[in-house]
């Protein structure tokens, strides 16, 4: 029987890392419920974000930035901070968790300069995130077995 996993992603404005973390786990296993969210969201899912993401083919344009107030009554199976502010701010659930996990990955959007400054920054940035989920997912796979 295979059971569904319910993971929540949080960062502090939920408009980049939680948001391509979520983007990539939905492209890679389609029986995770993923959700994403920030501790201080910011209006819109950073443009930067989206492009690196479809340049691997995974469209994460019609993500909303979301605040973690409307998640802390669900149970989920992991809640993963990926920025250390969010760790340190996560508030407390009422939902049951059975995981806490912190992914931590430097912020892309605190990069400043050209297009040709920028983008590698956001680029590392997602193959951090696509290398350190896959081995999350590789083990929880195996825990499911």
């Amino acid at each position: 029987m295979k059971m569904n996993r319910k993971i929540l992603i949080l960062c502090t404005g939920n408009s980049c890392r939680s948001q391509m973390a979520e983007g990539f786990l939905k492209s890679l296993d389609s029986s995770l419920e993923v959700f994403s969210a920030g501790t201080n969201p910011a209006q819109q899912v950073n443009p930067n974000a989206i492009k690196v993401m479809k340049e691997i083919g995974i469209d994460i344009s019609k993500g909303r930035s979301k605040n973690v107030d409307q998640f802390i009554h669900q149970s989920f199976d992991y809640v993963i901070t990926v920025c250390d502010n969010a760790k340190e701010t996560c508030p407390v659930f009422t939902g049951k968790v059975k995981h806490k996990l912190h992914i931590g990955f430097d912020d892309p959007a605190d990069a400043i300069g050209t297009d040709e400054e920028v983008f590698p920054v956001y680029r590392r940035v997602r193959d951090e995130i696509v290398e350190e989920f896959t081995a999350f997912h590789k083990k929880i796979i195996r825990e499911l077995k």
